[in-house]
């Protein structure tokens, strides 16, 4: 076994722990945003967990701290940062189901459909530049309503209609692919595999 297929298989690393970090702050961000009524300080941790995530990306890629439980554990805490959030956003933005809605549905898709590839493959595959784009869009909507308070409900539906079609997108490249892979029409590239 090679030295990057040991650190792949590795579960204790810098990034894993960040992204653990991530779930853990999941609670605290939606007990002070729906209990509490502190936004400024539940936005604070949004950022903080937005940071985070920069950080251990940046770790796994430039430090060879790249691993294959980091490469789920990553968007799992990411998709639950953004549906917590989401889900508490609706109770002062009811256009926020909207967005809510269709990452639970993008994300089913995608994670079961992800997983059949795991299994006929064998590879976990990370996050692609539009993916990514998608993520900075929905968490500075998302840290837009919690800080502005008296947002106008123009401003407010455009930046929601902005992430719903970068979503969409999102969803027809990564569900392309992933069906694609599926039948056996495409093969995943080695770049494609070692993306955290």
């Amino acid at each position: 076994m090679n030295s990057e297929s040991k650190s792949e298989n590795k579960i204790l690393t810098v990034p894993n722990l960040l992204s653990l970090f991530r779930l853990l702050l999941i609670p605290v961000i939606v007990w002070l945003y729906w209990f509490q009524k502190d936004y400024f300080l539940a936005g604070a941790l949004l950022i903080l967990s937005g940071l985070t995530d920069l950080a251990d990306g940046y770790i796994a890629r430039h430090f060879n701290a790249v691993s294959n439980v980091g490469k789920i554990l990553d968007p799992i805490a990411d998709k639950l940062t953004q549906a917590a959030m989401l889900f508490c956003l609706v109770t002062r933005f009811p256009l926020m189901a909207a967005p809510f809605g269709f990452l639970v549905i993008k994300e089913l898709f995608i994670g079961t459909t992800g997983l059949l590839m795991i299994r006929k493959t064998g590879k976990v595959v990370g996050a692609d530049f539009h993916g990514k784009v998608a993520t900075t869009l929905l968490y500075a909507m998302m840290i837009l309503h919690i800080f502005w308070i008296d947002i106008t409900p123009e401003i407010s539906a455009v930046t929601i209609v902005i992430c719903l079609i970068s979503m969409a997108f999102t969803l027809l490249v990564y569900g392309n692919r992933n069906m694609r892979v599926l039948q056996g029409q495409d093969e995943l590239s080695e770049k494609k595999g070692t993306k955290k």
